[in-house]
């Protein structure tokens, strides 16, 4: 699977394939966000189209091809809003549903987010880091020894270098929406 900058280069060169992934990957993000606003079917529709058309017209100005995902769940998040406001001034305020109050629904669509930007900036490690990652935080606990004789690296090595892997994923820019949040 190709990562996310890899993705929006094929897509700048007009790749249909590219674009076809993109959309694919991130549609469930688009209508995460949208769900958050307790927009109806249409809106969201309209929602998605519009930060797709976003998106193409402003892919070659994206300036860290990897933030794409914190790219997208801005855009949603400010069409969304957008398009609130626009219904605001077309009917009185007491026939708009406004963003959905339900914050247990909130707090699962923004894990749901981070899950996503998570797996993207994952995908974007090196093998060798997400090797040693996935045997430290496996659902049993693996020792060292089993670690250093499965990926080559020495015992001593693999606190600092499990360190290594963390910074790397913590710098991601797909992670560095949510950064901002927490």
């Amino acid at each position: 699977m190709p990562d996310v900058a890899e993705l929006v280069l094929r897509a700048r060169r007009g790749e249909q394939a590219a674009w076809d992934e993109i959309v694919e990957r991130f549609a469930p993000l688009v209508w995460a966000v949208c769900r958050r606003y307790n927009l109806s079917a249409a809106d969201t529709d309209d929602v998605n189209a519009t930060v797709w058309l976003r998106l193409v017209e402003r892919l070659n100005t994206l300036r860290e091809a990897a933030a794409l995902p914190g790219w997208i769940a801005t855009t949603t998040r400010n069409e969304c809003l957008h398009l609130l406001r626009d219904k605001k001034k077309q009917i009185s305020v007491e026939d708009i549903d406004g963003p959905d109050e339900r914050p247990e629904l909130d707090a699962w669509l923004l894990m749901q987010e981070r899950h996503i930007a998570l797996r993207v900036a994952f995908r974007e490690l090196s093998e060798r880091c997400r090797q040693l990652l996935n045997l430290l935080f496996a659902e049993e606990t693996v020792r060292y020894a089993t670690i250093s004789a499965q990926i080559g690296v020495p015992v001593g090595s693999i606190g600092p270098s499990r360190m290594r892997c963390l910074d790397t994923l913590r710098g991601n820019p797909a992670l560095a929406a949510f950064e901002e949040e927490s």
